[in-house]
């Protein structure tokens, strides 16, 4: 756990719940730079050379490649656009930019003029769990709770001391189960979920409980069972037949 320093722990930092939105922009911002410079951009959006002048990349056309995936305009390039991003841009260039970042690895050295590297080899497994990283670091001093998935997407952190049942391994191999368990808890979790999304989520998990019933009668007492699905009910989950609920699994 990263050190508390003496307003924090004092409790008068005005930012005590975290930074305004404006204020993590701009942190992001320095973040994205300080990649760019160091190369974890360039296979995707090219680089300048001071010969050869604006080398192209993989995406010939990045904010026409952000039209064509995020269906907006005005949000490239990230450094001069990033202040006027509301919650929703900001998050969405996140995604974006995690399907294209990688990590330069190997490339030749341009001395003339002091170029620099011109990266020739990159890992995109390792640039994504670098940017995931350095993200996620900006995103804990947001006011609102929000982390970036191993599958880049930015989800709602967990409250604090709720991380270990969103990361707990399902004990189970049955694709049915792990598959709708995994979408659920993605659902419930994605940022812009309503709360009737979220309805459905906790239904589909009770939808599955209600198919363990039989191995869950063997690990609970009587009232703990009875109090378990008695949640679900409260959810306004009504229970299925095994069967009926296996085919839903199914499908």
């Amino acid at each position: 756990m990263s050190r508390q320093f003496y307003s924090l722990r004092k409790g008068t930092n005005p930012n005590l719940k975290g930074l305004p939105l404006k204020d993590v922009l701009g942190l992001f911002v320095r973040l994205y730079n300080q990649l760019n410079e160091d190369g974890y951009f360039h296979e995707a959006f090219g680089f300048v050379c001071v010969d050869m002048g604006d080398v192209p990349g993989t995406v010939r056309d990045p904010e026409l490649e952000m039209l064509l995936t995020i269906r907006k305009t005005g949000l490239w390039p990230v450094n001069e656009k990033a202040s006027l991003y509301s919650e929703d841009d900001f998050f969405d260039v996140i995604e974006f930019l995690y399907q294209y970042v990688s990590k330069p690895i190997d490339g030749a050295m341009h001395s003339h003029n002091q170029c620099g590297m011109h990266w020739e080899t990159f890992s995109k497994t390792l640039g994504q769990l670098e940017f995931r990283n350095r993200v996620n670091a900006a995103l804990t001093h947001y006011a609102h709770r929000y982390e970036l998935s191993s599958g880049g997407e930015v989800l709602h952190k967990p409250e604090a001391g709720f991380e270990p049942i969103f990361d707990a391994d399902l004990p189970s191999k049955d694709q049915n189960i792990t598959s709708r368990v995994g979408a659920a808890v993605l659902t419930y979790r994605r940022h812009g979920s309503t709360l009737d999304d979220r309805r459905q989520a906790v239904r589909d998990l009770a939808d599955v409980l209600e198919y363990l019933r039989p191995q869950v009668k063997s690990l609970l007492t009587n009232a703990d069972e009875k109090d378990l699905f008695n949640i679900a009910n409260n959810f306004g989950v009504r229970h299925h037949e095994a069967p009926r609920v296996l085919r839903r699994l199914q499908l």
